[in-house]
């Protein structure tokens, strides 16, 4: 409480956030780790420059991005689908988990 005593003081136990689960905190280490860059960068006489993922995928520029853009697009996608798949069932969300979007197309 304040020096008041009538407003509660926002830092109370019960108003600190949950902490996230381990299923969550699991599949985002998995995700990280199943998509860390392997190799070395390669730059082909085209210009195209590439890098492998440890999950198989072979990583490259484009016509309109970069290597590293491509590389955060990756991982950020590993991301979403490794957390979306552990998520609780009810969460509110901003796209349809992915099994929800393959039925829709």
């Amino acid at each position: 409480m304040h020096d008041d005593d009538t407003t509660p003081d926002p830092t109370t136990a019960e108003d600190l956030p949950l902490p996230v689960s381990a299923p969550m905190r699991h599949a985002k280490v998995r995700a990280f780790t199943d998509h860390t860059t392997v190799g070395q960068v390669v730059v082909d006489p085209d210009g195209a420059v590439t890098i492998g993922c440890a999950c198989g995928m072979t990583l490259t520029n484009g016509p309109g991005w970069s290597l590293d853009e491509h590389i955060r697009l990756h991982r950020a996608e590993a991301r979403y689908l490794a957390l979306s798949a552990v998520a609780p069932e009810g969460i509110p969300r901003l796209v349809a988990r992915p099994a929800e979007a393959g039925a829709q197309a």
